[in-house]
């Protein structure tokens, strides 16, 4: 299991909108590729009042193949639509994390 996560910073005049937008619009897209087997969207809560909204979206694939082919196929112009829509209002960070172990007490 191979999990994209993108850890975006929202503007705050922005927030409401791009929220909406997101689970509407940009997630359902991603979702649609066929790439993914889900996702989900955390909001990072922050060590003081004055950071900006963060989240954390981790797209589930199931090999490193399908995330490849994401990426050289849909993930371009998906993120040249945020860009359009949302300029510098929004900031993103993608890293890829691989599924080491999990521990259960």
């Amino acid at each position: 299991m191979i999990v994209y996560n993108v850890t975006v910073i929202v503007e705050p005049s922005i927030h409401d909108e791009w929220l909406t937008w997101m689970k509407e619009v940009h997630l359902p897209e991603v979702l649609a590729t066929g790439r993914f087997l889900n996702c989900n969207m955390y909001k990072i809560n922050p060590q003081n009042t004055e950071e900006e909204p963060t989240y954390s979206i981790q797209y589930n694939a199931e090999s490193m193949e399908n995330y490849e082919k994401y990426v050289a196929n849909e993930a371009p112009a998906l993120k040249k639509k945020t860009e359009e829509k949302y300029g510098e209002n929004v900031l993103a960070y993608r890293t890829i994390l691989e599924h080491v172990l999990l521990l259960n007490p």
